[in-house]
């Protein structure tokens, strides 16, 4: 009996949940067709008719890793310098859900590195959340909340401390528990208004 095409996509999304349990698990590294069979308690030959080479694993991975991000619910508590800490707050791994999706972005850093189309991608994306950020520092300028200055240097800095901040914490997350990590930002902020 053919398969419906509702069959196919449970089945997709079940690789989906496969392959985001590996990454989560075992870091971008550990993001095998091998692996993702046994997460997903089937052979080898039943995942290659989804992904017929590990470029194309690695394709996807990124693209459910990054529909992931975006699909997440964003803090929303207002406008202005509020509106810059809850985009840092939402980037930081404050919860199990951001640590396990920063650990895939970080360990996916080394793929992207290695590869320039993709080292372009993640250029455009981290110039577009830069580019969110900015808007959020000229609303604080504007709100009198923030000094003036080159806003695009206080986006760029806001971003870079995020980054930061999330591989301290993925590599020492007992040194930066999310307490302290909210903490660190504030801080961060208020030396920001006080310039």
């Amino acid at each position: 009996m053919p398969r419906s095409k509702g069959d196919h996509e449970a089945r997709r999304h079940d690789v989906s949940a496969a392959v985001w349990q590996v990454m989560a698990t075992r870091g971008f590294a550990g993001l095998t067709l091998r692996a993702v069979a046994a997460e997903l308690g089937a052979t080898t030959g039943l995942l290659t008719h989804y992904f017929p080479t590990k470029q194309a694993l690695v394709a996807y991975a990124l693209d459910l890793l990054e529909e992931r991000t975006l699909s997440r619910p964003r803090r929303q508590a207002g406008e202005g310098l509020a509106a810059l800490r809850d985009a840092v707050l939402d980037i930081l791994p404050l919860t199990p859900e951001a640590t396990d999706s920063n650990r895939i972005w970080v360990s996916s850093w080394d793929n992207a590195l290695a590869d320039p189309a993709l080292s372009a991608h993640y250029a455009r994306m981290y110039a577009k959340g830069r580019d969110r950020m900015l808007q959020r520092v000229i609303a604080a300028q504007e709100a009198g909340e923030l000094p003036s200055g080159e806003p695009a240097d206080l986006a760029a800095g806001a971003q870079a401390f995020a980054l930061g901040l999330v591989v301290q914490a993925l590599f020492d997350p007992a040194a930066f528990p999310p307490a302290r990590q909210t903490e660190l930002l504030d801080k961060y902020l208020a030396g920001l208004t006080s310039t």
